[in-house]
């Protein structure tokens, strides 16, 4: 059986109901505009289904581990704002996501018809930017805080609360969201080895050569290779460290196990170590399998930033706002912003945002911090 036949018979197997109900199923991004359309971009090549998956599930899987964005969520709204990337948006204006300019957009436009006649859509350079500037626009969004209160792969909560939260305008854009996860099992990428078990599910189902999937993909740009994933007995206790089993969130340093020598803590619904002497982010993201970037990303700090002794390390993505009771922190002598952030495990950017404050301002002993929305 050929390559292509292979494929054939796994979008037949994943996608049969998919395929049937496409029309009304995918966004209007799929329906060509009336008139003249634009010619297609130089990096656009038409994919399958399954090829698109493969070609963008581990950017989603990053920004999953960036941004706390599930995966499954990710690659379910480009399937559904694009149709595979073959839709007219994505074809000539390289966007997946359908996302409008809105005010804060200084790039390239494209103007076509959507809720309006002449609505404003988002051009990008590369595909790539597309899929960043998705993150990045639910990251920043106030209005889409509530939902990285979320599990990563809670795909459910994360559907319905996009549709609340106003990203569409189809009444029933959380059921389509689901059902294009779930008709493509997305969801094993929200899990521990999502990669791996995705690609395994994938070769199983219908025994696709992955290798043949990559190089089908080949033109799209190189493929960056996926870090070897540790052995399930290589991760000792830290699945049991990720655990989150209830716990009272106005406690403020909770062990919930150890690994590698350190106790792993739990604030706020995230898990943090505190350093020792002569740690990096290098060093703590080799022995907790994240990346150096990724762990300062989480902590809130710039790429050349360093440890010292007794500094809180956050090994995972903080939340955007306090969960516990208390509603104001009192500042105590010294104290930064950034200390507060890491104090209550709520991101910096959230923090300073709802106390109209720059990060870099200088706290008054006494002076009041917000740390819960209301």
């Amino acid at each position: 059986m050929t390559y292509r036949n292979r494929l054939l018979m796994l979008a037949t197997l994943l996608g049969t109901v998919m395929t049937l109900a496409l029309p009304t199923m995918l966004s209007a991004q799929v329906a060509e505009p009336e008139g003249v359309a634009e010619e297609p971009t130089e990096e656009w090549v038409k994919l399958t289904p399954e090829e698109y998956i493969y070609r963008w599930r581990e950017i989603a899987v990053e920004h999953m581990e960036v941004y706390g964005i599930p995966a499954s969520i990710t690659m379910g709204q480009a399937i559904l704002e694009s149709g595979y990337g073959n839709g007219y948006l994505a074809r000539v204006a390289n966007n997946h996501f359908c996302i409008k300019c809105k005010g804060s957009w200084t790039g390239a436009t494209i103007t076509y018809a959507d809720d309006n006649p002449n609505d404003c859509f988002r051009v990008y350079e590369s595909a790539e930017d597309s899929f960043r500037d998705h993150a990045d626009f639910l990251n920043s969004g106030s209005r889409y805080d509530f939902l990285f209160a979320y599990d990563a792969d809670d795909y459910k909560n994360w559907a319905k609360g996009l549709k609340k939260a106003g990203y569409a305008t189809a009444a029933d854009y959380a059921e389509r969201l689901v059902g294009v996860i779930e008709r493509y099992n997305l969801h094993l990428l929200d899990k521990k080895n999502g990669i791996r078990q995705y690609d395994e599910y994938l070769a199983k189902r219908a025994d696709v050569d992955l290798q043949a999937l990559k190089g089908s993909t080949a033109s799209q740009g190189e493929l960056p290779e996926h870090p070897a994933l540790p052995a399930a007995e290589e991760l000792n206790d830290i699945s049991t460290a990720y655990a989150d089993s209830g716990i009272d969130p106005n406690n403020f340093r909770v062990t919930i196990n150890a690994h590698e020598g350190y106790n792993v803590y739990l604030t706020n619904r995230a898990h943090y170590i505190v350093a020792k002497s002569g740690d990096t982010y290098e060093s703590i993201a080799e022995l907790f399998f994240v990346s150096a970037r990724n762990l300062r990303r989480f902590n809130d700090v710039d790429r050349k930033a360093q440890l010292k002794e007794g500094d809180i390390v956050y090994i995972e993505r903080k939340l955007p706002s306090w969960m516990g009771e208390e509603l104001l922190h009192v500042v105590k002598a010294g104290e930064t912003i950034h200390d507060i952030s890491q104090l209550y495990g709520i991101r910096l950017k959230s923090l300073t945002k709802q106390n109209s404050m720059r990060s870099n301002v200088t706290l008054t002993e006494g002076r009041t911090i917000r740390i819960q929305k209301w």
